[in-house]
């Protein structure tokens, strides 16, 4: 007699086939990549993780690109740079020249793939100095946002400098009162922290979303918000300090003028 189990099996593999014809030589496959667990993001739950242990499940040869099952690796996104740092595996160590986010997935590119196999453990390690300076910066730009009262139509973290974009047609952006104004909530020493909500609660307060021209990320039906005490609250998924003190003094650069209606407000740290 035949099982259930086995019926069900040969139901989903068919359906796939359908769908991805190139799959249809290893039933095998289809089912392994149906059954593939989703990456853990480590840095959602701790950002301050430096060190980790993960499994490689795949190797792009042609790219020197590899997945692991679980990741502290931030992928390039939301203007926040993908992290570098290495991989070590059977005494042998790889530098992650990148990290990026494709199809989902978040995929480390390495100088070197070596002779690396799938299902072997290794250990990451972060570039601690590159990824705590984009912390700060981060969360300064949250800061920031959160002192200028318009819409934000873009924005970029850097290691030296970082800055947001704004639809300021009438020039009301004020350099000296503007950097008075984000310092004094840094030297507040506000707490931060992360929750997850209904992708559906941003219908009823679209207040939330400050960019105008990108939407926020979501993970099945679900979107992650980042509070800055009682200062700020949107979006975002990506890497954040603490506390506020932790970010350091804010120097505001240039303003410039990006066309008619945009204002790009540069920023900078100097502790």
């Amino acid at each position: 007699m035949i099982s259930n189990n086995y019926i069900i099996y040969k139901i989903i593999c068919s359906t796939f086939v359908l769908i991805y014809p190139e799959y249809e030589k290893s039933q095998y496959n289809i089912f392994k990549i149906l059954l593939k667990k989703a990456m853990t993001k480590l840095f959602d739950d701790d950002a301050y993780l430096k060190e980790f242990k993960a499994k490689i499940i795949s190797i792009i040869k042609e790219d020197n690109c590899i997945e692991l099952d679980q990741t502290a690796f931030y992928a390039k996104s939301g203007g926040q740079p993908g992290d570098t740092g290495s991989i070590e595996v059977k005494g042998i160590k790889l530098k992650v020249l990148d990290t990026i986010k494709e199809n989902n997935k978040i995929i480390n590119i390495v100088d070197d793939l070596k002779d690396l196999e799938e299902n072997v453990d290794i250990i990451g390690k972060i570039n601690w100095d590159l990824r705590y300076k984009h912390m700060r910066m981060h969360t300064a730009l949250h800061l920031l946002c959160s002192t200028v009262p318009l819409g934000v139509t873009g924005g970029q973290i850097g290691y030296e400098k970082s800055r947001l974009d704004f639809n300021d047609p009438d020039k009301l952006i004020n350099k000296e009162e503007l950097e008075e104004k984000i310092n004094l909530l840094v030297e507040d020493n506000h707490t931060i922290t992360s929750e997850v909500i209904e992708s559906s609660i941003l219908e009823e307060k679209p207040e939330l979303v400050r960019t105008m021209s990108v939407k926020p990320p979501q993970v099945d039906g679900k979107i992650r918000l980042i509070r800055i005490g009682d200062v700020d609250l949107q979006p975002c998924g990506g890497t954040h300090v603490k506390s506020t003190n932790e970010i350091g003094k804010i120097q505001i650069g240039k303003i410039e003028n990006k066309g008619k209606m945009n204002r790009r407000v540069n920023l900078l740290l100097t502790s």
